[in-house]
């Protein structure tokens, strides 16, 4: 009766139960314990208590240990190939912008040349009051001449000159480049010999033929600073071209172009400009399609 005097409780009915079961089953809507009952429950939950604390804790830990396990120390391999990457990347960088530089100051200089010379070479055919209608005419005939002219003598030289004998200066333009030039670069100065050498003389001298000569020289400029962003801005990206690469028709002369280094057809084109028209040629329109949208989905 001691255990039964210790507590008070309200029940709302206790009939036909042991004290035992009532102990264990009745839920009491007041409770108060003494301090000097301590009943067998509570002391199960208190020491349960303890015990899933120091589960949580260590489960904690384990957990953290294996954190820790799994953060390895990076292999030294792994670091060795990761800095090769990024210092051919700094590499790329470097003769990109070397190229770039050298490609700007060239063709500011020549643009600049080119049109002094223009200037002042019908200055001074202006100077005796007569206008050389003949003369001009010629020199900005055979400038476009020159311009068209020059396609079709690239693609005769790339095909029987630079593709049979000249090889083994050409072949470096279809291999990996090392370094911002290649030897292939060697053709663009030949070409300027000629261009520099009738823009010259028609310069210096006055008459009809001087001003053939002046207009070829301009036309194999044109061409030449032409070919250079096309080519090797556009074509071969050793350096940005900007909007310039947004030109549709541009878009698939590169694609013509990159299908000449593929040789799926014999290395058609050999020209730049009328690539697409020489692949049409040989049946080659379908893959110059597939060319035109890789290259639109690599540039996004």
């Amino acid at each position: 009766m001691a255990s039964i005097t210790s507590i008070s409780m309200t029940p709302s009915s206790v009939t036909h139960r042991s004290r035992q079961s009532f102990l264990l089953e009745y839920k009491p809507s007041s409770l108060i314990i003494s301090t000097h009952f301590k009943p067998k429950g509570f002391e199960y939950w208190r020491n349960n208590r303890n015990l899933n604390s120091c589960s949580v804790v260590e489960k904690r830990a384990e957990d953290s240990i294996e954190v820790k396990d799994d953060d390895k120390v990076p292999d030294l391999d792994d670091v060795k190939a990761v800095s090769r990457v990024e210092e051919r990347l700094a590499t790329k960088r470097s003769e990109r912008y070397t190229y770039l530089v050298a490609a700007v100051l060239s063709s500011v200089g020549i643009t600049a040349m080119a049109a002094m010379a223009v200037y002042y070479r019908f200055l001074w055919q202006m100077e005796g009051g007569e206008v050389p209608l003949l003369e001009i005419f010629g020199t900005f005939a055979l400038s476009v001449g020159a311009v068209v002219g020059m396609e079709f003598w690239a693609r005769w030289a790339h095909r029987a000159l630079w593709h049979a004998s000249l090889w083994h200066m050409h072949e470096s333009h279809h291999r990996p480049r090392n370094g911002p030039f290649e030897l292939n670069d060697v053709f663009a100065v030949i070409n300027a010999v000629p261009a520099i050498a009738l823009f010259s003389y028609g310069f210096f001298n006055k008459g009809l033929l001087p001003g053939l000569c002046f207009g070829a020289g301009l036309g194999i400029t044109v061409f030449g600073m032409a070919y250079m962003f096309v080519h090797d801005g556009l074509v071969h990206r050793r350096f940005p071209v900007g909007p310039v690469a947004n030109v549709p028709y541009l878009r698939r002369v590169a694609a013509a172009h990159q299908l000449h280094h593929a040789d799926k057809f014999d290395g058609v084109p050999y020209g730049l400009f009328l690539g697409p028209y020489e692949l049409e040629e040989v049946g080659g329109l379908d893959e110059l399609e597939k060319e035109v949208q890789r290259r639109i989905k690599a540039s996004r």
